[in-house]
């Protein structure tokens, strides 16, 4: 990982640094699966359907694992639970903005996703196909975001 010059002065072990690039990839992977269970769905395979929708589910619970134990190590190594984006770059209005509506929106997710799949396990196909128009594109949006912030933070 690069990290500018205050992070690479203090002692971050290595498996702290290696998270972020983590959570990206299971961020991708997290979108790859959303978009195959949308296009499942669309052709009638259910069973496959509910096999992707399960594993993005599970996906992002490692994510969120991985995401919430590296900024509580950096929090322990550094004092800050975030890595700052610096002041002078000028993609920083437009990080911000993504960041702001990826936060929260981020935080409507684990909600969000839990009613969608209790109401699929529950068979209550009606309200299942109503939440999951307001999931989907929500869940979709945050781990897209998710990996663009990534790239913004660590290789702009």
């Amino acid at each position: 990982m690069i990290y500018s010059d205050d992070y690479l002065l203090m002692n971050i072990p290595l498996w702290v640094n290696s998270l972020p690039a983590i959570d990206a990839v299971l961020n991708s992977i997290s979108t790859l699966l959303l978009l195959t269970g949308y296009l499942l769905i669309k052709k009638n395979k259910k069973e496959a359907h509910k096999k992707v929708m399960l594993s993005a589910f599970a996906v992002s619970v490692v994510f969120l694992a991985c995401y919430l134990t590296h900024h509580a190590a950096l929090h322990y190594y550094t004092g800050s639970g975030s890595k700052k984006f610096p002041l002078e770059n000028p993609w920083r209005p437009l990080y911000l903005t993504i960041l702001f509506s990826h936060i929260v929106l981020a935080a409507t997710v684990p909600v969000l996703a839990i009613i969608t799949i209790r109401r699929a396990w529950k068979k209550d196909w009606i309200k299942h196909r109503s939440i999951a128009k307001i999931t989907f594109p929500i869940w979709l949006y945050v781990s897209i975001t998710g990996v663009v912030i990534y790239f913004m933070l660590y290789h702009l």
